[in-house]
């Protein structure tokens, strides 16, 4: 038989191994989410490289839009990612211009002599982007519409003469096919349909 001095001393042997257990636990999953925390900080960085690319306009203040989303009045200087992009410049009485800006890779991909190896930034060109806008004509209203004439302005007067019947002429002949004309031959008459 046991006693039930014996029970009481398992029973709490048992408790303090569930709350080591416990706390390993928790220490465990802390450690994976601060190491998860730490791998996941290199998934906030952008994979694309970005490089400063230069921006200008003739009038300066002219608004540029990249096609990455970027804006800025020129002159200017943004940081866009190492990608060919479209450069879409704006400014009010002047005509918008797009410029295709492409990705030139690098030259010279060597390692330094010291065993460093510097990755050379590629470019881009044109480099700065420059754009001469062209100004907007004048804007056109439209003309204004003329009242249409009302039917009694149309009317002759009543003393006015009738004018003559337009005489009716008869249909034109079409010329006779030749022997080498693709088409078939017109009707000679007309043909009435009942």
């Amino acid at each position: 038989m046991v006693s039930a001095g014996g029970r009481g001393r398992r029973a709490s042997r048992f408790k303090q191994r569930e709350r080591t257990m416990r706390r390993v636990l928790a220490i465990l999953a802390c450690g994976f989410t601060v190491a998860g925390c730490a791998s996941g900080s290199d998934a906030l960085k952008s994979a694309t490289p970005t490089t400063t690319l230069q921006f200008e306009s003739e009038p300066a203040g002219a608004e540029v839009k990249t096609s990455t989303g970027q804006t800025c009045k020129t002159p200017c200087a943004l940081a866009v990612p190492a990608a060919d992009l479209m450069a879409n410049y704006t400014l009010k009485g002047y005509k918008p211009q797009t410029v295709p800006v492409k990705l030139v890779p690098p030259q010279d991909t060597r390692p330094d002599p010291e065993g460093a190896s510097s990755a050379a930034l590629p470019t881009f060109s044109p480099s700065p982007v420059v754009a001469e806008l062209e100004k907007a004509g004048p804007e056109r209203k439209p003309a204004p519409r003329r009242p249409k004439p009302s039917a009694a302005a149309n009317t002759a007067p009543a003393d006015a003469p009738a004018p003559a019947p337009a005489a009716r002429s008869a249909p034109a002949q079409a010329p006779a096919p030749t022997a080498a004309s693709p088409w078939p031959p017109a009707p000679s008459a007309p043909t009435q349909v009942r």
